[in-house]
């Protein structure tokens, strides 16, 4: 049996070295592969990290027009508000405006049928002092303005003169 075992055992340290050799060469290839590997890696790390910082930001992005959108809508419908109040305010304007236009119109003809005769001068007069103007005799002589101005009808009342004597009408 001896020489049987020994023949057979010859071919087994050459596979072994041949297996050895083997797994080195596939071993230094797994290192240069793994080696790649990390490389592409750390690369996809970076890019991911950067993917995950673009994620950050446009979340930011998104939250700060949402409450963009949000202000303007409430600032729209605030100001929709005011101009609501002033337009409100200048109808009012308007017709207080369109009333005191009238009331003069509606004075002059109350004046007018309450008159039967045209203003007449009477005997007296009036004889203009420093700070006389139309008005402010007409009030004083009790007589109404128009009435002054129809019995003194050349008279220029922008400019009365000291001294200058106007007609009174009949009370």
């Amino acid at each position: 049996m001896d020489t049987i075992s020994r023949e057979n055992n010859s071919m087994l340290p050459v596979g072994a070295i041949i297996v050895g050799v083997i797994a080195l060469l596939l071993g230094g290839y797994s290192a240069i592969k793994l080696s790649s590997v990390n490389r592409i890696l750390a690369e996809h790390k970076e890019k991911m990290a950067r993917f995950d910082s673009l994620e950050s930001q446009v979340g930011t992005s998104s939250s700060a027009s949402e409450k963009v959108t949000r202000d303007v809508s409430a600032l729209t419908r605030s100001t929709q508000d005011a101009f609501n109040q002033v337009g409100a305010e200048l109808a009012k304007l308007r017709g207080e405006i369109t009333e005191l236009g009238e009331a003069p119109k509606a004075q002059v003809a109350n004046n007018a049928a309450k008159r039967t005769a045209p203003a007449v001068a009477g005997p007296n007069e009036y004889i203009v002092k420093a700070g006389d103007w139309g008005t402010k005799i007409a009030t004083a002589q009790g007589v109404s303005w128009s009435d002054l101005q129809a019995v003194n009808p050349g008279v220029n009342w922008n400019r009365l003169a000291i001294g200058q004597t106007l007609k009174m009408p009949k009370k």
